[in-house]
């Protein structure tokens, strides 16, 4: 006579055949679609082109429809050259000496102060929080509005969006690549656990494990991708304060309106921060992940340029 409780263990073994057999039929069939996609391939050098292509277009249509879906989704409105005629001619300036076409200019109801640009020389996009009109002098808002301009001639924005694109195209081609191998440590981690007795323990046994790896070796590739790509970001808004610095010749109009964002999108930092409780500085992951440098650093640098007179020259 067999116990209740070596049926169960049994059923068990059972269980565990079926789920191994199952994987290893996905494992197979994902190794089927690679032959055959590999068999229709003409070479590798064009497998590559095409998929980075791709990621090109990809990145690029991306980019082109999230801006459409972005001022949609903040209710952004184009502002009239007749409702701000100087603020305009301001613009005009700084276009010609950056030999930029004239962007479009949006107001928004921003979550803080503040100002992007989107785009690329000849169709770029310059978004600002309504506020900015209230806490800026023209001043300020010409060295805040070079700063855009500035991005805009280097297509920084468009840059980043491709970067990105092409890495999840890559990503894509790495893991459909070994997914066979994937399915099959998982099929044999989840039939060894059964076999076991404690299938929800299928992540404790040796392939397992291998999984767990593996997944913490692609997450630790994704923030290292991240972190360079913020750490560019962060090289171009030093570059976009220089040029602006240079554009204008006033790199303390850019510092002053640089201040009263930072006032303005934390009231901590005011009249009344002796008031609160903060820490010092960011943390170094922070600062890490960061897209932008940290504000006093960057006015820092713009007082320097005034003070060496580097940008003086129109």
């Amino acid at each position: 006579m067999f116990t209740h409780r070596t049926v169960a263990r049994v059923t068990m073994v059972l269980v565990g055949c079926f789920v191994l057999l199952a994987y290893v039929g996905l494992a197979a069939l994902g190794y089927f679609a690679l032959t055959l996609l590999w068999l229709s391939t003409p070479n590798f050098e064009t497998l590559l082109l095409v998929l980075a292509l791709g990621g090109l277009v990809g990145g690029y249509l991306s980019y082109r429809f999230g801006t459409r879906q972005l001022l949609s989704r903040l209710e952004a409105t184009e502002l009239p050259r007749s409702r701000a005629p100087t603020f305009y001619r301001r613009i005009d300036r700084l276009t010609e000496r950056m030999d930029l076409s004239e962007p479009t200019v949006y107001v928004a109801r921003l979550p803080v102060p503040n100002a992007f640009a989107l785009g690329g020389a000849r169709n770029g996009v310059i978004v600002l929080d309504r506020s900015l009109f209230r806490l800026l002098s023209l001043d300020e808002l010409e060295g805040l509005i070079a700063h855009e301009l500035a991005h805009l001639e280097r297509y920084d924005a468009f840059v980043q969006t491709l970067a990105y694109s092409l890495f999840r195209t890559l990503a894509g081609l790495v893991l459909l690549v070994l997914s066979p191998a994937v399915f099959l440590v998982v099929g044999v981690a989840r039939a060894i656990a059964w076999a076991r007795g404690r299938p929800a323990a299928w992540t404790e046994t040796v392939f397992g494990r291998l999984v767990r790896w593996t997944e913490r070796g692609v997450t630790v590739g994704l923030l290292a991708f991240t972190a360079l790509v913020r750490a560019h970001s962060r090289r171009r808004e030093y570059a976009a304060d220089d040029r602006a610095a240079v554009v204008t010749g006033k790199p303390l109009a850019l510092a002053s309106a640089l201040e009263t964002i930072e006032r303005a999108a934390n009231p901590r930092r005011g009249l009344l921060s002796t008031l609160y409780v903060s820490p010092d500085e960011e943390d170094a992951w922070s600062r890490l992940f960061s897209t932008h440098p940290d504000t006093d650093e960057r006015i820092e640098r713009l007082v320097e340029h005034a003070r060496s007179g580097r940008s003086t020259a129109r």
